[in-house]
């Protein structure tokens, strides 16, 4: 990863250079990866039921 996609990442995180001061690369770079689980849209959840079953 190159320092300008890694601030890319940050910015379109809503990271502030404050921010950066208090969180981990790696940290960072789950949360991108996170942000883009936002979006999907899973074909089944979970219920009561399941997790009982579980």
């Amino acid at each position: 990863m190159t320092t300008p996609l890694f601030l890319l990442r940050c910015t379109q995180l809503g990271l502030s250079m404050a921010d950066l001061e208090l969180l981990s690369i790696g940290l960072i770079n789950d949360m991108y990866a996170e942000s883009s689980n936002d979006d999907c849209n899973y074909a089944t959840l979970a219920t009561q039921e399941d997790f009982d079953r579980f």
